[in-house]
């Protein structure tokens, strides 16, 4: 399942939702990002996300796609927030959920990996001296580098 929204979400009704009434699922994992206040390095009192209605979705319908053929998932759940928002507010959540714990942890790191590199989504924060965009960071792109290698072995 995949949102892209404005409001907030409740992480453990988007959890338990994402088992519900699959008894094969052994394992789910989780990823929730929040707006983190760095007023000690730049003084950041806000972070306004904007993306291209549509064509965020789609690209988010790839990903989700990349995982569920990498890994064996009963389920994905991928939940983006946009506009402004406000330090420790929830930005991101993912979930997945597999017969094993390994395919659910790796296609978890996967996703969240290749949102911050692949997906539309644009970050302006707003600090005391003014506003700024936010630029790819290199570190994201090392992360998402490491999964365009082979596809991982399906867990026993």
């Amino acid at each position: 399942m995949i949102k892209v929204q404005r409001e907030e979400f409740d992480v453990g009704a988007e959890l338990r939702a994402l088992g519900r009434g699959n008894h094969n699922i052994g394992g789910i994992a989780s990823f929730v990002g929040v707006v983190r206040n760095t007023a000690e390095q730049d003084g950041t009192g806000a972070m306004t996300l904007e993306h291209y209605p549509g064509m965020t979705e789609r690209k988010l319908v790839e990903i989700e796609n990349e995982a569920l053929s990498r890994w064996p998932l009963d389920a994905v759940t991928i939940i983006h927030r946009y506009g402004r928002l406000e330090p420790g507010d929830p930005i991101v959540l993912v979930a997945t959920a597999s017969a094993h714990r390994a395919a659910a942890l790796e296609s978890c790191q996967f996703l969240i990996d290749w949102l911050k590199t692949e997906a539309p989504f644009w970050k302006f924060e707003e600090s005391v001296s003014g506003g700024q965009w936010v630029e790819a960071r290199s570190t994201d792109d090392v992360a998402a580098a490491r999964w365009s290698k082979k596809k991982p072995e399906a867990a026993e």
